[in-house]
């Protein structure tokens, strides 16, 4: 029994000629496939992390922002900012012995938390200044009081998961085919 290892590089001979050939304007055909396809993955991050997190895609939104490509650098990176998430974004409501929240889109209550004072049975977000945050002692006694977090971070989630396989299958889809589309736009001159 053989096995043989080989490598082919007839493709990457032929896309050597195809640049040489489009000449100083490679690097603007390759900046605008990148920005392209990137922001074709930035759209597909952004719509399985509202699944995989349970945020509403607004927030998402404003927290993964893309860093395009530019002649002077070819990538393309998404950057989130923020930590760790409040519980108020992840349609928090009052239950009889805390808050229930959703983050990773999964029903969980937070016991001792509590949005507002009162009952559970009054009429939401009816104090002012609480506006949907969700508060915990951070001892035994009545005060201090913190904002409750959820222990989710954006920028955690944007690398694993189903973010993470939507980004690579939409670069790996589409990025050749719109570089083709790039250069033949050049050649066609």
């Amino acid at each position: 029994m053989s096995v043989d290892l080989s490598i082919d590089v007839s493709n990457i001979v032929a896309a050597g000629r195809i640049f040489e050939r489009a000449g100083k304007e490679a690097p603007k055909a390759i900046s605008r496939a990148i920005n392209h396809t990137g922001d074709k993955a930035k759209t597909q991050v952004t719509r399985a992390l509202v699944g995989q997190t349970g945020l509403k895609r607004a927030v998402i939104v404003r927290a993964v922002k893309p860093q395009r490509a530019s002649l002077g650098s070819l990538s393309y990176v998404l950057k989130s900012r923020g930590g760790d998430i409040r519980l108020q974004f992840f349609a928090a409501k009052e239950k009889g012995n805390g808050t229930e929240a959703r983050p990773w889109n999964k029903p969980r209550v937070y016991a001792g938390a509590f949005m507002r004072q009162g009952f559970v049975k009054r009429v939401p977000f009816t104090k002012p200044g609480m506006a949907g945050h969700v508060f915990q002692r951070k001892g035994k006694r009545r005060l201090p009081i913190a904002q409750a977090k959820s222990g989710l971070f954006i920028a955690e989630e944007m690398i694993k998961g189903a973010s993470e396989a939507a980004f690579q299958s939409t670069v790996a889809a589409d990025l050749p085919g719109r570089l083709d589309h790039e250069l033949s736009r050049i050649f066609s001159k």
